[in-house]
Formats: C-alpha cells, structure tokens, sequence
C-alpha cells in the first residue's frame, strides 16, 4: 500500500482586528476553517495560498510571511494533511463568485471564532494557526524554498 500524504495550505487574513474566514459545507455539516485548500499539480506552494484564497473568498491577496507547517491525521477518513500556513494582507474584492462547497467568505473577531463550537471548526489546525498567528514568530516567506517547476 503506498501512503500519501495530503498537502494543504491556509492563508490567515487580517483586517480591521477580524481574521477572513470561510464557511464551507463538509458532508452536509457546515464548518469554518481559514482559506485552505489542496496544492495542485505542477503549482507552487505560494501560488496555491494565493489561488485558494481567491477561489474561497473573493480575494486577492499578498502573502506576507509563512507561519509553519502543521500536521493533523483526521480521524474521519484517517487521512494525514500536512498544512503550509501563511499571513496575507487582503488587496482587493475581486469576485463574488465562490468555489461550490464555500458557503460564505466572514470577516469574524477572534472573539466569535472562539465562541464557535469545537464542533463547527473544520480541524483543531483553525484555532492552532490562529494562536500561533499572534503569538509566535513569523518567518519571511523566503523561508519556503521552491525549485522552479519543470513542465
């Protein structure tokens, strides 16, 4: 059996003291986690923060530093995510139009993400990156070494 890890990312967006939030719809229930998604084939770990942020929320983004790697094995499906967490400042609105399983995009305080049952959180990663968001270092983006992409 070959194992394969998933590997994510997750932008932490700030605004105004609220932190950019989806609501996504996972097997009928509805979550909240950050702009996250899966890296896609041939593309960049940057890239995909960027592109998944645009496509959960509507906007564009400028990466700011990386925060850390963090791994969760999901006792649902058993499946180990491996997540590349960034800061990003938001630039600008650009669409309205959402992936299909987002919800809605939230500008939400630090106090109502928490007043969210543990239960509406898609993973224990969303508060994790978030304490560490304003309570660790962050690290220049540079921190994250790409290769060039052949292909």
């Amino acid at each position: 059996m070959i194992w394969t890890p998933h590997t994510t990312v997750a932008t932490i967006v700030e605004r105004d003291t609220k932190l950019l939030m989806v609501e996504e719809s996972i097997n009928g229930d509805s979550v909240f986690n950050q702009p996250a998604g899966h890296i896609e084939k041939n593309e960049s770990i940057l890239a995909a923060a960027r592109r998944e942020t645009l496509e959960e929320t509507g906007w564009d983004v400028e990466l700011t530093a990386f925060l850390g790697i963090y791994t969760y094995l999901a006792t649902a499906n058993h499946t180990m995510y491996y997540r590349f967490c960034f800061s990003a400042s938001a630039t600008a609105k650009v669409s309205e139009q959402l992936d299909h399983d987002i919800i809605a995009a939230h500008w939400l305080t630090l106090e109502e993400i928490y007043r969210l049952p543990a239960s509406r959180l898609r993973s224990p990663l969303v508060t994790r990156c978030i304490e560490d968001y304003y309570a660790r270092p962050h690290f220049p983006l540079d921190a994250v070494y790409e290769h060039p992409i052949q292909g």
